[in-house]
């Protein structure tokens, strides 16, 4: 079985000198993840590794970190290998590299991060399986073998599924490749979302401008999405499908028949969340 710590052997790093670091953060809802900075904005994943936090510096003390992202429902892919030097705490104040608000001096350790060429080919192609302990997300690379288990010619995003075969936990939306944004913001129509706690249902409508995609976060930002069904339980972090699409020239009078269409046939208002 091939793993991470043979590579490192390979490129003749010592196991004892790697920190492995797993970005996958779970308290900025609605914003973007590690995973869309590293995609999408670059310099804003490499200003979030720049501060961690005081209590972390005593597992983060190595010279060389091994950076991965989380990807929900894909496990873990490699994005680069980095010499890693403590500054001290954040000297000034800046823009938070997710939520944007004011990252203030003197709130958490500031590292100075340089890209190292080795296993830079492998950045973005190679996925490994982290284990079950998401929560250690620095562990030495010493400790843990970490198998490989996909190794792709180039970084490729999976091909859009098509409306019917797609499901999604709205807390994947935010990391779909760009062309199921495309086509989901571009797409009006019928939806379903699954409690998988409660396994109660709700059927939806998407009427905006924005399609799916756009209703779909109003639910991942507030948990209801204004619906006084889903307002009466605990936020979930629902599955969602496309129940059935409609044309560009469908109306809103259109769209609200479908709808009532799909709550009687799935007895969404007797059995399930929806109240009208």
């Amino acid at each position: 079985m091939l793993t991470f710590g043979a590579l490192l052997d390979l490129a003749a790093i010592p196991r004892s000198t790697v920190r492995l670091l797993r970005h996958q953060e779970n308290r900025y809802t609605a914003h973007a993840s590690p995973y869309i900075l590293w995609r999408d904005h670059r310099h804003r994943f490499e200003s979030y590794q720049e501060t961690q936090g005081f209590r972390d510096a005593p597992v983060l003390n190595a010279p060389v970190w091994a950076s991965f992202v989380g990807v929900p429902g894909k496990d873990t892919l490699f994005v680069g290998l980095y010499s890693a030097e403590l500054v001290g705490p954040l000297p000034v104040d800046r823009p938070h590299p997710i939520h944007g608000e004011v990252e203030a001096a003197g709130s958490c350790n500031f590292y100075r991060l340089t890209p190292k060429s080795e296993l830079s080919e492998y950045a973005g192609r190679l996925w490994i399986d982290w284990g079950d302990g998401f929560r250690a997300w620095i562990q030495r690379g010493d400790k843990k073998e970490k198998p490989i288990v996909e190794l792709r010619r180039t970084f490729a995003e999976d091909s859009f599924p098509g409306f019917s075969a797609l499901i999604l936990n709205l807390s994947e939306i935010e990391t779909i490749p760009a062309s199921w944004l495309a086509a989901l913001s571009s797409t009006r129509g019928i939806y379903l979302l699954s409690c998988p706690r409660t396994r109660e249902q709700y059927v939806g409508m998407a009427a905006g401008a924005e399609g799916f995609i756009g209703r779909w976060r109003e639910y991942f930002a507030t948990g209801h999405g204004g619906n006084v069904g889903l307002k009466s339980r605990d936020p979930s972090d629902y599955r969602v499908s496309i129940l059935e699409t409609v044309g560009n020239n469908a109306t809103v009078a259109d769209l609200l028949a479908v709808e009532v269409r799909w709550k009687c046939k799935l007895l969404s208002r007797e059995m399930g969340l929806n109240r009208n």
